[in-house]
């Protein structure tokens, strides 16, 4: 199968199985604000999506809006953050990306250099921003949707993912779609729930057929 003809069929069967088994998120039901978006991108950071949906509708009650997180006390936001834990790192990132919001009047800047200058918005959350407040087709690429993409249609060169232009490149090709949120969605979901780290469900992965780590798989065990 051709490379163009392999992306086509991972993108239509990815968004037959979201459509069916995809989780339901608060940040994905309804529009957000500017603000909430990378509120939730910053959580979800080294944290559960379900952990993150069950505990955001606080955190946003008590900090709706940079203005507010900018005054907040720094061990206010501590005592906050802390049932999701990270509360010290986080904590003190959110502040000082509320400060520097607060600085530029609160609106995010469309240049992406200058998007990637603030304080803690890398190649990541600056993706998220383009995607779900610019309305552009960028990838969700971390280590989830990396190791869905890498068992699919093979490994990257370099070590780390931000930096290895076949991952990048591939990443980007994957979510030139009309329904790119959704497919960002459908590759992290899959990745949580299928294509897990450690123990991937094969035998329940609509893509196994084209997937050569499933297809070296078999070829070792026999």
């Amino acid at each position: 199968m051709k490379d163009a003809d392999k992306i086509k069929y991972f993108q239509s069967n990815i968004l037959l199985w979201y459509g069916q088994f995809g989780r339901k998120f608060y940040w994905r039901e309804g529009t957000l604000t500017e603000y909430e978006y990378i509120i939730v991108e910053i959580l979800l950071q080294r944290t559960k999506a379900e952990t993150v949906d069950k505990f955001l509708h606080d955190f946003i009650g008590k900090f709706p809006d940079w203005r507010t997180l900018a005054h907040a006390e720094l061990l206010e936001i501590q005592l906050a953050i802390k049932p999701i834990g990270l509360q010290v790192q986080r904590s003190k990132r959110l502040k000082e990306l509320a400060l520097e919001m607060q600085k530029r009047n609160y609106v995010l800047p469309h240049d992406r250099i200058e998007l990637e200058s603030i304080p803690f918005l890398g190649q990541y959350i600056a993706n998220a921003v383009e995607l779900f407040i610019f309305h552009k087709t960028k990838p969700l690429l971390d280590v989830n949707m990396a190791r869905v993409l890498e068992r699919y249609f093979g490994p990257r060169k370099k070590a780390d993912l931000r930096y290895d232009p076949y991952l990048q490149d591939l990443a980007k090709r994957i979510v030139n779609h009309p329904h790119a949120k959704e497919i960002n969605w459908a590759v992290l979901d899959f990745a949580a729930l299928i294509c897990k780290a450690r123990v991937p469900s094969h035998c329940e992965c609509p893509l196994r057929k084209e997937c050569l780590y499933f297809n070296n798989m078999e070829i070792v065990v026999t």
